[in-house]
């Protein structure tokens, strides 16, 4: 016991005897939280609050981040500030902490130089600042770093050369510097670092040629000099490091036949590319007793000869990139490849293969990716197609394969993309092919098929290309492939033998953006459906038997860039709207039967855009036309018809006087006998009735459990009617000056117009409440996912903080989102007549439903847009009672409506720009940060192209598992921005219209699905 009680007493003496050690090195050293609170001076921005905890009030060794030494009470060794979006410079003040060990900054948003001071800290071991702006030169004093094993400095902004004075780092291990804008050779002296496993120095602009010194880096696990432009060759004793798994050269200018040097002597190589340069030679069968290889990518080179018949001894390979040579040879080293049981992509278009797909082709159960178009492929498929499972992607165009598709084509039930263009495949279209759901491409063009299109293709729902054009093909068009609204990028159907009428499902094309039937049979008119294709940039329907005159459904086409209808039997006048068509670049009337004077303006007024040869009684139009002049009618016929017009004319404005003086008296009386109810309930009267007393049980009582969010005229309830429907019910706030006008313009817009991008209105009440007050609600569809500003903004405001710091919307559910808005606005501005101007475009506007689709609603501010006055805007912005002002909400109005221009279709255009930018910045338009002198136009605009990943959604890095994907999302949000920054131009004339908007943003969409495709190989 006794013993006992002597242990406690001496556990409790040193802990206090410490404690009084620890507290006097707290006092007694303050070097280290000075440096600390100079770092913290130096950030500006801390979006995560994570410098929060650094105050006076906690001892510097307990501030996050930050860890200290228990041999060296109160000396930070540790500061681990990674991914916290933090914006500034790194204050030089960091060099004070000498007892440093660890510094990890990487992925936040750090610029400036990097502070020399940082080669004061002799015991640093780990030197993280990857991903962030670092500017300059790198530090030259960091060679006194002698203990630095890890150096990574990878995507910032470093420019000059890499000095040999890192040499002197013999601890290294790890140095990164990759995607950066350093210049000049690698210096020979880093095949001094004999510790070194990690060599990237990918995505510069390093020049001259790969140093033999590297050699010597015998412990060298990761090499990666990609994305430069070095040239000569590569020195033989680099492949022959035994531990290397990862060596990438690929986009630079080498030359030679390297591999020949890969052999036994490197058997943990796992990844080799050396695409996009000047190799020469063949693939030397000794390569195959690599057996760790999984993925060979030599694309574009200049390789020739044949394939080692034993490739399948490399049993791990899962990627083999061989597209863009001259390899020759047939293709029986595919009977080897089935060994090979993790493949899943083999590229090898644009070669000189040949011969046919020998039997084993088909136990290739694990491929996915399939390129092998542009070669000399012959035969037939192989029968059992049906065992590739897993195939996604195919491509077999242009070569010379013949006979019929197999029907077992259709158990491909994971494909999507199929390609079998310019072959010699006969017979009929296999109808199986309608049971791969899941295809999205489908080119069967320039072949010999037969028959019928099948009417089973109708079944392949998320189709957004079909091109069956240059074969055969009988028969009328069927109708449910006309009315796949699922295509988008184009329908060809040119070139074939189809007769009868265009089905008038052609308006369910909405999103398409190439429509070509020309050179059929075709006859009847331009079914007037045509109108709803508002997305449409080429119409081809040249050489068929359509009749009648060039119809105003073509009118809502804004789009339209090519339009060829030549070959037909049009009859009538040009029509004047195609003058309208902003876009339009080609015109082809030719060899109709057209007559009357041709118009003179946009597109006609280029020569050489304009083909109407063949139409003897057109006359008129610019002189390169080279048509006759139109006649005057004769002196007698024009007097008689001016005398005519005169008493027309005389009748009309008597009668008009007339009926201007009973409308005068008639709105008299009816101003004294009635003032709001009239101007109200010819709109309500188009919608079922709900009365107050079913609206409060609804939404129990409005309770403020029921909430979902207020605006600036009312308050939304989340409510369950009588008959079980749920519901969102905007009870307007009717003290707000302009509430009653904005329940008016929501019901006379939404009860006219249906779009799926938009909010569906269900019913409206207009009565009084139990107090006899006025009551007015109006009733939506209700949106599952809320607004756009949720996801975009989530904050804790109405919901558990938890559940809304994990929402998060994907770069392509976004980029469906940005796609969803434009459609729905362009609806507005173009598919309604007259047009209607939004207004209030922003993020709390857009609904979602349950599949994530935008609903554009709050129509509140909407104007029919011939309606609008050239008076001052009214102030409707939130806050304000009076005056005359900016229309709409503050960051996302034009600067035009400020200067009391009236509304336009072009307002809308700035107002999406910049919802789109702060749909891929995170940032809200109205933010401190930009000041009087800035918005979020102009950050965007200055941060582009080679910023563009500073400013981008820090939720978006998420995605971006290595650097090939971050290549790839960089590549598209920068896109994306480009479109945002052109919508928000600060000119009305100079901003881009819907129409353009949604054809980039569809081009963006199809250029990152493809490379992410490309990626899963």
């Amino acid at each position: 016991m006794g013993k006992q009680l002597f242990l406690i007493l001496n556990s409790a003496l040193l802990w206090w005897w410490s404690s009084i050690t620890i507290s006097r090195a707290y006092s007694q050293n303050q070097t280290d939280p000075l440096a600390l609170a100079s770092f913290k001076n130096a950030i500006h921005k801390d979006p995560f609050g994570v410098l929060s905890s650094w105050n006076d009030s906690t001892h510097h060794c307990e501030w996050q981040g930050v860890l200290c030494s228990k041999r060296h009470p109160g000396r930070v060794t540790s500061l681990d500030l990674r991914s916290q979006g933090l914006e500034g410079l790194l204050s030089s003040h960091v060099g004070n902490l000498s007892f440093l060990r660890i510094l990890f900054l990487q992925n936040n948003s750090f610029h400036g130089e990097i502070p020399p001071q940082i080669g004061n800290l002799l015991r640093l071991h780990v030197l993280v600042l990857s991903n962030n702006s670092f500017g300059g030169p790198i530090p030259s004093n960091l060679s006194r770093c002698s203990n630095l094993e890890t150096l990574n400095l990878i995507d910032n902004q470093l420019v000059g050369g890499i000095h040999s004075d890192l040499s002197s780092l013999t601890k290294l291990k790890g140095l990164g510097l990759t995607t950066n804008n350093l210049v000049g050779p690698i210096p020979h002296s880093i095949g001094n670092l004999s510790l070194l496993q990690k060599l990237s120095l990918a995505a510069n602009v390093l020049s001259g040629e790969i140093p033999e010194e590297l050699s010597r880096l015998k412990r060298l696990t990761f090499f990666q000099l990609s994305f430069n432009t070095l040239i000569g060759e590569v020195p033989a004793g680099l492949l022959n490091i035994s531990n290397i798994v990862l060596f990438d050269v690929g986009y630079n200018q080498l030359r030679g036949s390297f591999l020949n040097n890969v052999n036994t002597a490197s058997p943990s190589l796992y990844f080799l590319a050396a695409n996009d340069n000047l190799f020469t030679g063949m693939i030397p069968s000794t390569l195959t007793n690599v057996t760790s290889l999984g993925a060979l990518i030599l694309a574009k080179n200049n390789f020739h000869g044949p394939i080692p018949k034993n490739l399948g001894r490399l049993r791990g390979l899962h990627a083999i990139v061989f597209a863009y040579n001259q390899f020759q040879d047939d293709l029986s080293f595919i009977s080897s490849l089935v060994n090979c049981s993790t493949l899943t992509s083999l590229y090898m278009g644009m070669n000189l293969f040949y011969g046919s797909f020998p039997r084993s082709f088909s136990n290739l159960s694990t491929i996915k990716y399939i390129s092998m178009g542009d070669n000399r492929i012959q035969g037939s498929l192989p029968l059992a197609l049906g065992h590739l499972s897993n195939l996604s992607s195919w491509d077999l165009s242009n070569n010379f394969l013949t006979d019929c598709i197999p029907h077992s084509i259709g158990a491909l039930s994971n494909l999507q993309q199929l390609g079998l263009a310019r072959n010699m495949f006969i017979g009929e279209i296999p109808s199986s092919i309608g049971n791969i759901k899941l295809l999205n491409f489908l080119d069967l063009s320039s072949n010999i098929f037969q028959g019928h299109i099948p009417q089973s293709l109708s079944n392949c729902r998320q189709l957004i290309e079909l091109d069956l054009s240059n074969n055969n093909l009988i028969g009328s068009i069927p109708i449910k492939i006309m009315g796949l609204s699922s295509l988008s990028i184009g329908l060809s159907l040119a070139n074939n033998n189809l007769s009868g009428s265009v089905p008038l499902q052609v308006g369910s094309l909405k999103n398409l953006g190439i429509l070509d039937l020309s050179h059929n049979r075709l006859t009847g008119l331009i079914p007037t459906s045509i109108s709803e294709c508002l997305v449409l940039e080429r119409l081809h329907l040249e050489a068929n038997s359509f009749h009648g005159q060039i119809p105003e459904a073509l009118h809502p086409l804004r789009g339209l860039q090519v339009l060829d209808l030549s070959n037909n039997n049009f009859s009538g006048p040009i029509p004047s709207f195609l003058v309208g068509l902003p876009l339009l670049e080609y015109l082809n009337f030719s060899f109709n039967q057209l007559e009357g004077q041709v118009p003179k303006g946009g597109v006609f007024l280029n020569a050489s855009s304009v083909s109407l040869y063949g139409n003897t009684e057109l006359c008129g139009g610019v002189p390169g036309l080279k048509l006759p002049l139109c006649k005057s009618p004769s002196s007698k016929k024009s007097s008689s018809t001016k005398a005519r017009v005169i008493y027309v004319v005389a009748g009309s404005l008597s009668c008009l006087a007339l009926l201007l003086l009973c409308l005068s008296i008639f709105y008299h009386k009816k101003k004294q006998t009635a003032t709001n109810a009239s101007t109200s309930l010819s709109f309500e009267n188009q919608f079922l009735r709900i009365s107050y007393e079913e609206l409060l049980r609804a939404t129990n009582r409005f309770s403020e459990t029921n909430l979902i969010g207020k605006g600036r005229y009312g308050t939304v309830y989340k409510g369950i009617l009588d008959g079980g429907a749920t519901v969102a019910t905007k009870v307007l706030n009717l003290m707000q000056r302009g509430a009653s006008r904005s329940f008016i313009s929501e019901c006379r817009t939404l009860g006219t117009i249906r779009h799926r991008n938009l909010v569906k209105i269900l019913s409206v009440c207009s009565s009084e409440d139990f107090c006899g007050n006025d009551f007015k609600a109006l009733i939506y569809e209700f949106m599952a996912n809320e607004s756009l500003e949720e996801w975009l903004h989530p904050g804790p405001i109405g919901r558990d903080d938890e559940c809304s710091e994990s929402r998060n919307l994907r770069l392509v559910q976004r980029l469906n989102i940005a796609i969803d808005i434009a459609t729905a606005i362009k609806y507005l501005h173009e598919g309604c007549y007259p047009a209607i101007v939004h207004g209030d475009l922003k993020p709390s506007n857009v609904l979602l439903d349950n599949d994530m689709m935008a609903r554009v609603g709050d129509f509140g501010l909407a104007k029919i847009i011939s309606t609008v006055s050239t008076e001052a805007i009214e102030v409707q912005d939130q806050g304000s009672s009076t005056s005359t002002a900016v229309r709409g909400s503050i960051g996302y109005v034009p600067p035009e409506y400020g200067m009391g221009h009236k509304v336009s279709t072009l307002g809308d255009a700035y107002s999406y720009g910049i919802l789109l930018l702060e749909m891929f910045t995170g940032k809200r338009p109205t933010e401190e940060a930009f000041g009087h002198h800035l918005n979020l136009h102009n950050f965007v605009q200055m941060a582009l192209p080679d910023r563009a990943m500073d400013i981008v959604d820090l939720r978006l890095w998420s995605e971006a598992g290595d650097r090939q994907q971050e290549m790839k999302i960089r590549d598209c949000i920068i896109s994306i921005f480009e479109v945002g920054v052109a919508c928000s131009m600060e000119s009305p004339p100079e901003r881009m219209d819907m129409t353009e908007a949604i054809r980039k943003l569809h081009l963006i969409k199809v250029s990152y699905e493809a490379k992410e495709r490309m990626m899963g190989m």
